[in-house]
């Protein structure tokens, strides 16, 4: 049985991880952390998610609320996850980090700590998502840079980071299968006369509205056709259910930073 502790268990993702966790027969929900003065901090997890052990309370300290765990599952915001890494990486407890938002320093600083544990890292836990991916960079590979890449993303009104650290992983996987560097190619808006646009640009977009969990589409557009390539999620139980099938596999593995590429056998 592989012990398992979510935090930031009181947000979206949070609950969904947590409640799919004590569904699952081969992982235990062990322990669970919320920000400092959350309203939450100090319930029992069998107050608000079914199948939650007798005992077990949403900690504000990590210490606390990761003691006894296998495998750290992380959902918050980039600050909180630096800290639950350094944590991790002194006490060699496995993690899952879902996390996006992350600065270039931030990141950095972020796969210092990593290196010295196994982690999976990835910007969207989708299975579907993953394929993907894995689909968009074949794609690009096939068609070149005759066709014209676009990306575009929506999530709900209240997501913070754009655009979504999936849709730029897609960009990503979309500038290796043409064989160039995204920092060189990317385009994240466009306003006003701006010209043509420039072979092998690839470009963001983002849209933000209602409650939309995550729609994603990448766009080959060629002469006289296109391709279109779209994966759209109805609820985050997608995402949590890739992070547990995460958490058991990296359960015993060497220290290292892994994806989901590496979890699904790509």
């Amino acid at each position: 049985m592989i012990k398992v502790a979510v935090l930031g268990v009181c947000g979206r993702m949070g609950m969904s991880v947590a409640s799919l966790v004590c569904a699952d027969e081969d992982v235990e929900l062990v322990g669970a952390t919320e920000a400092p003065g959350h309203v939450w901090i100090g319930r029992e997890l069998e107050d608000f998610i079914k199948g939650a052990g007798s005992g077990v309370r949403v900690s504000d300290s990590i210490e606390t609320g990761a003691r006894s765990a296998d495998v750290i599952i992380d959902f918050t915001v980039p600050e909180a996850t630096l800290v639950h890494a350094e944590y991790s990486a002194e006490n060699k407890k496995s993690m899952v980090i879902g996390t996006t938002g992350f600065t270039s320093e931030q990141s950095k600083k972020l796969l210092g700590s990593l290196e010295r544990i196994p982690c999976v890292f990835a910007p969207n836990m989708s299975v579907g998502v993953n394929v993907l991916f894995e689909i968009s960079r074949q794609v690009a590979s096939y068609l070149g840079d005759q066709y014209d890449a676009e990306i575009f993303e929506t999530h709900h009104r209240a997501k913070a980071d754009s655009p979504s650290g999936t849709a730029i992983a897609l960009a990503e996987a979309v500038a290796a299968g043409l064989g160039s560097r995204l920092d060189d190619v990317a385009r994240y808006e466009r306003h006003g006369r701006i010209g043509a646009r420039d072979k092998g640009e690839i470009g963001v977009q983002t849209l933000r509205g209602g409650d939309v969990v995550g729609d994603h589409t990448v766009m080959f557009l060629g002469d006289g056709e296109r391709v279109e390539l779209t994966h759209k999620a109805t609820n985050r139980d997608n995402f949590s259910s890739g992070a547990i099938r995460a958490a058991k596999w990296i359960a015993g593995k060497s220290p290292r930073v892994y994806t989901m590429r590496d979890v699904l056998g790509f």
